[in-house]
């Protein structure tokens, strides 16, 4: 039986895209996207989840990128524009409805803990949420099973009945290892004809 329902953060709950800084700053989609794909990629990116601190990455990569160095640092000094002040549609309200029906709802967000902290309380679903786990306070990501196991002992949880949620098929798989009940996100509608079945 499923009990728990388990949110990713990013493009699932919460929309969170680096082309808000970077094509206005560019007047270029094209070249935001070279930028963003050569210079600083999703993975570079994510080095700073758990591992390493925004201001080493950036570092590293402007000792790689020098001529890039004004764009690089953006990255970190205006993260900020990257978060769309509008949640997911439909989001916030459905994490509010499975609370109301007696589901617990959690967080499992692979994200620097700096930058979570300029957003913690700006979005009112991260305070309906019954707990969360971030990977940059505990040095841990998506998809080692160790951070999911922070989640399950942390909160006294069972992944059989658990449900995770993220728009990443590596997270979705690495939680099925575990017996956790896996969906891929692509919107509301789409996740409620999977989910909805699955809770009875």
């Amino acid at each position: 039986m499923i009990k728990n329902i388990v949110f990713d953060y990013g493009s699932v709950l919460v929309d969170w895209d680096p082309h808000y800084l970077y094509e206005p700053y560019f007047g270029d989609k094209e070249k935001a996207n070279w930028f963003l794909t050569e210079i600083c990629p999703v993975e570079w990116n994510n080095q700073a989840d758990a591992e390493k601190t925004f201001p080493e990455i950036v570092a590293e990569r402007v000792a790689v990128y020098p001529e890039w160095k004004k764009e690089i640092e953006m990255y970190y000094e205006q993260w900020i524009k990257m978060i769309n002040p509008v949640p997911i549609a439909g989001m916030t309200e459905y994490v509010r409805e499975l609370k109301a029906r007696g589901f617990k709802t959690f967080g499992l967000s692979n994200w620097n803990k700096e930058t979570f902290n300029l957003v913690r309380h700006k979005f009112e679903v991260f305070d309906i949420l019954d707990g969360m786990v971030i990977s940059g306070q505990e040095g841990v990501k998506k998809p080692d099973p160790a951070f999911f196991k922070i989640l399950l002992e942390r909160f006294h949880l069972k992944a059989e009945e658990c449900v995770f949620i993220d728009d990443n098929e590596k997270n979705v798989e690495g939680a099925r290892t575990l017996g956790f009940t896996g969906i891929r996100f692509t919107d509301r509608p789409a996740l409620e004809s999977v989910l909805e079945p699955l809770l009875g």
